[in-house]
């Protein structure tokens, strides 16, 4: 039997490598948005543990010092909070970007998979073609040989 040879197979492995650099790229993007998005989440703890400061000190002998610190200490925190909220808007854009790049990855190899089944199809009626003809061509020979008998 004839062996199937597909033209595009390099192009097909290309699409492969891409597909497996996407999925690479998009896997860093999410570990980078998980990572900002903790950092946030460890701001606002600690900007709610300074609130609470704030409050105790509100309620406690009242020392002008502490109390001006702690809300200096909040409003930094916010401020923070508001930097790193940027921070995780980009992350989670880059994600977004590297989700989609990997879709279109994933999207060509699937077309170039695709083309590579139907040419093997096709191949395969050629192949069994060529095959029937055969076979008609051997049974009319012998019975072109029962004749001559």
């Amino acid at each position: 039997m004839a062996k199937f040879f597909y033209k595009m197979q390099n192009i097909l492995d290309i699409k492969l490598k891409l597909e497996t650099q996407a999925k690479n790229e998009y896997a860093i993007a999410n570990a980078e948005l998980a990572e900002e998005e903790e950092k946030l989440n460890t701001l606002e703890t600690r900007r709610q543990q300074y609130e609470n400061r704030l409050a105790q000190l509100y309620c406690d002998k009242l020392d002008v010092r502490e109390i001006h610190e702690t809300a200096d200490a909040v409003e930094l925190m916010k401020y923070h909070k508001r930097l790193q909220e940027v921070n995780v808007a980009r992350a989670r854009k880059k994600a977004d970007e590297a989700r989609d790049r990997l879709q279109e990855a994933v999207q060509d190899r699937k077309t170039h998979e695709k083309l590579k089944e139907n040419a093997f199809e096709i191949f395969k009626q050629e192949v069994a073609a060529a095959e029937s003809k055969e076979i008609d061509e051997l049974v009319s020979y012998r019975h072109g040989q029962g004749d001559e008998e």
